[in-house]
């Protein structure tokens, strides 16, 4: 075997080695600030963290939990939430290691986190409306198969984060490396909620053919999809048609 031979199999490996160990830093992407004032925040306590709650009160059965993307803070979803959902009290999950969080992000501890926040809404808003956005879709879709939410709603939703970064490394064993794989797809079928796949038009980041992917997984006739034109993953919310998409009863 030649010395360049011998060379790039070991550059390759130790390339594989530090997708492996850094895997979580090219997945989440904590804000450093809070974007918009939240009208209360609250601390939920879970097992090795104290996560903040962003929240709009509001008195009644209604309620809506958002799951928010992996660089977002979530509280600059909160005016359009509120326009989208004036009758509900809306809770915003500022993730592990996200702004006023405590911890470090996985998708075990984010999953348990998102349903522990259901379990303390839930008494007191028994109608629960979870809306996920890109990671926190993967987030949403494991919380919806556990609990009896009324409506789900994932905007720019994938199938699975481990096809998506197959398909940015194309020329390493993703698949095998990934330790956070937000399989969607597996979970969908044990969905009865009505759901509402939100897609971008022009997503840069998550290709239709994913979206389509996930609706395919759903029980028939609980999930519909529906497609913004002329916006992009990261600028869905400013299309006028975004915020009468979310108020969709179906």
């Amino acid at each position: 075997m030649s010395v360049i031979l011998v060379l790039g199999l070991g550059a390759y490996a130790a390339a594989c080695l530090a997708l492996f160990f850094f895997q979580r830093s090219l997945i989440y992407f904590p804000p450093a600030t809070a974007a918009y004032p939240a009208p209360k925040t609250s601390t939920l306590e879970v097992p090795g963290a104290a996560l903040k709650v962003s929240e709009r009160p509001l008195a009644g059965e209604r309620a809506l939990l958002y799951l928010g993307g992996n660089a977002e803070d979530v509280t600059a979803s909160l005016p359009f939430l509120a326009r989208a959902f004036p009758d509900r009290a809306i809770y915003l999950l500022h993730y592990r290691g996200y702004t006023g969080s405590s911890g470090k992000p996985s998708e075990q501890a984010l999953v348990a986190d998102a349903l522990a926040l259901f379990d303390r809404v839930a008494p007191e808003h028994p109608d629960v409306v979870v809306v996920g956005r890109s990671l926190g879709t993967g987030v949403a879709v494991q919380l919806a198969s556990q609990r009896p939410v009324s409506r789900l709603v994932l905007v720019t939703p994938f199938d699975s984060l481990a096809g998506l970064a197959a398909r940015q490394f194309p020329y390493f064993p993703v698949r095998w490396l990934l330790r956070d794989r937000y399989e969607s797809s597996r979970y969908a079928p044990r969905i009865t909620a009505p759901t509402l796949l939100l897609a971008a038009g022009q997503d840069e980041i998550i290709p239709a053919s994913s979206a389509e992917l996930l609706l395919s997984r759903f029980p028939k006739g609980v999930a519909h999809l529906r497609v913004i034109d002329g916006v992009g993953h990261n600028t869905i919310q400013d299309s006028p048609a975004y915020i009468a998409s979310l108020q969709e009863p179906r």
